[in-house]
């Protein structure tokens, strides 16, 4: 049976005999090869890394399990984070199963339904503010100085210890770290932690290499790229719509370390890459995971990826945001419960 993250790499974690050992079964994500992909993208291997299949759906679980357990190990009785979705989600399940009150602030009208409605399930008291997700964090980080709550979000440095658990999997899957990690950029939390995770595992021997860090934020909302927060930053990846990256100085460190870059994709890019991950590479991300898919598409001409093997880090479950899988797509075709009436409809002439 698998142990969880805090027991697999403690090793390399904080812990200590007072941190208790949490799981719901976190990390151990699947590492799937895409033959198609790889083939048409001219990539010696090509890897999509499912954290979808995490137990609240999305990457956050791998952090937030190491935050809320010391969290507890502190004797806190309360987790507050400012969210679009996949954070709150995250905290109100880890916090419900260590009984811990948790109180997410979101930005009213910009976060997926699916999200959500995981954040009340698992009974979070819900906040949503006219305002976005920058003013959220601004917010909780004031609360946090005021009152005796423990702050969760990715700014918490336990956060980014758990996130990077995901580049020991990669390596440990491989048997070395790939040449290229292309992923997501929103908060740069998640960047920030890869990059984290496969210095420390070459440090310790259990790599020979270092991949290049290509990450990749929206282009409505790319202060990094920009080089200057963005007032009001606007995308349909709701989950990187973020103006004002709390691990900003962290995502140039990879970047720059690595030898990678940090670049933007449109909207079109992203929805585009979004429904080629699933129709070729059998993978449903919510938008923002297509954000790494959408880089190598559009770095690929300029990159030499013949024998190079290849990452993209899927980051969110599309069961997050059905919306957007359902928004454009055919009508379905409504028939009687006839044979005939099918076949004519396939076209299946008699």
């Amino acid at each position: 049976m698998y142990s969880g993250v805090l027991a697999r790499y403690s090793e390399f974690l904080p812990v200590t005999p007072a941190t208790p050992r949490i799981t719901l079964g976190e990390g151990d994500t699947p590492l799937v090869r895409s033959p198609r992909l790889e083939k048409e993208l001219g990539c010696g291997e090509l890897y999509f890394k499912l954290e979808g299949c995490n137990p609240t759906g999305s990457f956050k679980d791998r952090g937030m399990v190491v935050a809320v357990a010391k969290a507890v190990e502190a004797a806190s009785a309360a987790i507050i984070c400012a969210s679009t979705g996949n954070t709150s989600a995250s905290a109100a399940c880890y916090g419900a199963i260590c009984g811990l009150s948790t109180i997410v602030i979101v930005p009213r009208g910009n976060i997926a339904l699916g999200k959500l409605a995981q954040a009340i399930v698992y009974g979070a008291k819900i906040l949503a503010i006219d305002g976005n997700f920058d003013q959220a964090l601004e917010m909780v980080r004031t609360l946090v100085e005021k009152h005796p709550v423990t702050l969760v979000n990715s700014i918490n440095p336990h956060r980014i210890e758990g996130q990077k658990t995901a580049a020991f999997e990669i390596v440990d899957s491989l048997g070395e770290a790939p040449d290229f990690l292309f992923i997501p950029v929103g908060n740069a939390g998640n960047i920030t932690a890869y990059w984290k995770g496969f210095v420390e595992y070459y440090a310790a021997g259990k790599s020979s290499q270092k991949p290049r860090m290509m990450g990749f934020e929206a282009e409505g909302a790319a202060p990094i790229v920009r080089g200057e927060r963005v007032p009001n930053p606007e995308t349909v990846a709701t989950a990187i719509r973020i103006g004002n990256p709390a691990s900003w100085k962290g995502a140039v460190a990879a970047r720059d370390e690595s030898g990678g870059v940090i670049d933007s994709v449109t909207d079109d890019q992203i929805l585009e890459a979004y429904r080629l991950m699933a129709s070729k590479g059998g993978v449903f991300g919510e938008p923002a995971s297509a954000a790494s898919l959408a880089g190598l598409l559009k770095w690929s001409g300029k990159l030499d990826l013949s024998g190079k093997r290849v990452v993209c880090v899927v980051t969110g479950s599309g069961l997050k945001d059905p919306d957007t899988a359902m928004r454009g797509s055919p009508s379905l075709v409504e028939l009687p419960a006839e044979v005939s009436d099918v076949e004519r409809a396939l076209g299946w002439g008699t």
